[in-house]
């Protein structure tokens, strides 16, 4: 069950990038405009490589790079001790999702426009913590069948 399901998120992370994570407007008389991850990053590689490459790093690269390695110990593909570093990947995702979350504050604080949260946060965020959950469910059984390579 833990294999299919971190199966599922090889799918469901590029239905997370792609949906929008917020809606934001400057005044509200105007319509709203739907910002993904694959957007935002688009507009922050125009202004602010560093940036954009460290969120590249935690909203794609680590997450997926995660989900690839458990499925490779999941099928006997790759060994078990590389869990810990596949562990630490899962965790500076959970990064990217702070600085959403930080954004959104700070532009609701400000009070200059408009912002609204929309499905694909939700679904970004549920995809990190599943994928921290089945890596622990990972590490788990590996300790309890001594059948497991290490």
């Amino acid at each position: 069950m833990i294999k299919y399901l971190n199966l599922a998120l090889l799918v469901l992370y590029p239905v997370a990038w792609f949906a929008p994570l917020m809606r934001a407007g400057l005044l509200p008389l105007f319509g709203l405009e739907e910002i993904s991850v694959i957007t935002g990053l688009q507009r922050l590689w125009e202004s602010d490589a560093v940036l954009a490459l460290l969120v590249t790093f935690f909203a794609l690269f680590a997450p997926y790079t995660k989900t690839i390695g458990l499925a490779l110990i999941h099928f006997g593909l790759l060994r078990r001790k590389v869990l810990p570093v596949l562990q630490i990947l899962g965790k500076l995702a959970m990064a990217d999702i702070f600085l959403i979350a930080l954004y959104i504050t700070v532009a609701k604080g400000i009070g200059v426009g408009r912002i609204e949260t929309a499905w694909g946060l939700y679904l970004f965020t549920a995809c990190i913590l599943i994928s921290l959950v089945l890596g622990m469910l990972t590490e788990k059984s590996g300790r309890k069948d001594p059948t497991v390579a290490r």
